[in-house]
């Protein structure tokens, strides 16, 4: 791991053709933007200094400037597409910056608009991971609802179901699984020498920042949304 600069650089990665949920990057929820959420938490964080939104989206980059971002850069529309991978923008909005300032964004911090009810506090644990060394990429992840070796089922060929995993001895509480945990989009920080190198995001040395569920939800569909706006606003009425 590198040392880290004074001040950050916070990337938002918000392209404009999402299908489950059109607009979706821009959609007011609770009064104000999803990006806009994102944006605040990323500033809010004090290490960071400014926030970078990658778009191929002109309504994205004019809402993501009205709040507090800047888009100094367009991406490409062959890395905004449905099949077009996150790591690859990633890479692009790196390379880019890179070239128009002279330097590379160091640590590499990626903020999710998709996950509004993040705090500043869940950015600084990643950050602080990350500076605690052994990883080349911090993830987040909450505790899982779901356990392949209790309450997950798969079909068999006679009709019934059975356990994705059957361990000797039966696991009869939730309590004996083995934990697992669901991997969340609330922050990413990296060392951008393993991105650039090409390395696929579980190639390297990955370490995990455990929040809680209800700052975790990932909007992908107007159902997601709902439950999101009905959360936030739960969230401000009781901080009012």
């Amino acid at each position: 791991m590198s040392g880290m600069s004074d001040t950050l650089t916070a990337f938002i990665f918000a392209r404009g053709g999402s299908k489950g949920l059109p607009g979706k990057n821009i959609k007011p929820l609770a009064g104000k933007p999803l990006i806009g959420w994102a944006i605040e938490a990323a500033l809010a964080v004090p290490e960071i200094g400014r926030v970078v939104v990658s778009t191929d989206d002109v309504d994205i980059v004019r809402v993501g400037r009205a709040c507090g971002a800047e888009v100094p850069f367009l991406r490409p529309d062959s890395l905004a597409s449905d099949t077009a991978s996150e790591l690859d923008a990633w890479r692009h909005a790196l390379e880019t910056l890179r070239d128009i300032e002279g330097a590379l964004p160091d640590p590499f911090i990626s903020v999710p608009a998709t996950a509004p009810l993040r705090k500043p506090e869940d950015i600084s644990a990643c950050l602080d991971c990350y500076r605690a060394g052994g990883a080349d990429i911090v993830i987040t992840a909450t505790q899982a609802h779901r356990n392949p070796w209790f309450n997950m089922v798969t079909a068999v060929a006679d009709g019934t179901v059975a356990l994705v995993n059957n361990p000797d001895g039966a696991v009869t509480r939730r309590q004996d699984a083995p934990e697992l945990m669901d991997v969340t989009t609330v922050a990413y920080v990296a060392d951008p020498r393993f991105l650039l190198a090409g390395g696929k995001l579980f190639s390297g040395r990955v370490k995990a920042v455990q929040v809680p569920v209800e700052r975790a939800i990932d909007i992908d569909s107007a159902h997601d949304f709902a439950v999101a706006e009905f959360l936030m606003t739960k969230r401000l009425e009781a901080e009012a």
